[in-house]
């Protein structure tokens, strides 16, 4: 018979995907990368950002009064508002 004793090959590799860096190493990473981001009316500026400061949840809305606004003034009709408003959702 066989000894059972005997090691098997490794089925499964365990090797990690990606390095694993020390956490003090991390840590300053992060850090480095904080301290080289951009303000936030760079984002602005760049489109990243919206420009209002309203809560996330409200920027929808503000964002469809905001076209709304815009077609009205653009449009002499309130008929060809209401055509255009509904053409466009």
């Amino acid at each position: 018979m066989a000894d059972t004793t005997e090691q098997q090959p490794q089925l499964v590799d365990e090797t990690p995907i990606s390095p694993i860096r020390p956490n003090q190493e991390r840590r300053n990473s992060l850090e480095d990368h904080l301290k080289h981001r951009p303000d936030r009316a760079e984002l602005v500026e760049k489109n990243i950002l919206p420009a209002s400061t309203a809560a996330p949840g409200l920027l929808a809305h503000q964002k469809e009064v905001s076209h709304d606004k815009t077609i009205q003034a653009l449009l002499p009709s309130p008929v060809a508002f209401s055509l255009l408003k509904s053409h466009h959702r």
